[in-house]
Order: C-alpha cells, then structure tokens, then sequence
C-alpha cells in the first residue's frame, strides 16, 4: 500500500475527505519526524515504537576499489520495533495463510526396495 492508496482507504474508513485524511498523514509524520529529530520517542499502545538510534562510525570498503578502506560516520537512523498487538496479529494470520497455502499431505505408497 503506498501513500495515496492508504489515503484513500482512511477517507473512506473514517467517512472523511481525501483532503482531511492527506492532512492527516502529512501530520503523524511530521510528528514522528519531528519528535525523533528531537532525541524522543514516538509509542504507539499494541502497534509499536518508532524510534532513532546512532549507528557507529565503522571502516568500509570502497566498492569501487575492493582493497581502498574507508571510514563510515557515525549517523543516526530511524527504527520501529513492532508492539505485542501487530506481532500477535501477523503471527495468526500468518499460521492461517500458511495453512491454507500447504496442502495436505497424501499419505505416499511404500517404496519397493532397491537391489
């Protein structure tokens, strides 16, 4: 699902215009954005946490030339680790697809032995 189409979806869900769903959007991630820019945390109760964290600065390689090192900076990136409530819900729906894609295995005739 990309953005427009999550638009979409909310105006219709919640009985809204395009336009007060876009806004509404645009503004949980200028939230999100702004509250990680700011050091804090973003928790959302049986969904999840987006957060940010600083990635250390490492020696790579240059792809260009496998045997030049190069040092990486250190950066700060945004993680989200998934609540309990969207883990349990992928996990069921998951055993049930799974399930459902597997067919049942049909008992198999004995194989005759080899000489």
């Amino acid at each position: 699902m990309n953005k427009a189409e999550l638009i979409n979806y909310l105006s219709e869900k919640v009985g809204v215009t395009k336009k007060q769903a876009e806004d509404m959007v645009e503004s949980f991630v200028e939230v999100v954005t702004s509250t990680l820019k700011s050091g804090g945390e973003v928790n959302i109760a049986g969904f999840g946490a987006f957060m940010a964290k600083t990635r250390a600065a490492r020696m790579g390689v240059n792809p260009q030339k496998p045997t030049e090192k190069i040092q990486i900076n250190a950066v700060t990136v945004p993680k989200f680790k998934a609540g309990k409530g969207l883990k349990d819900a992928l996990k069921h729906s998951g055993l049930a697809a799974a399930a459902a894609a597997t067919p049942a295995a049909a008992p198999s005739a004995p194989m005759a032995p080899s000489m």
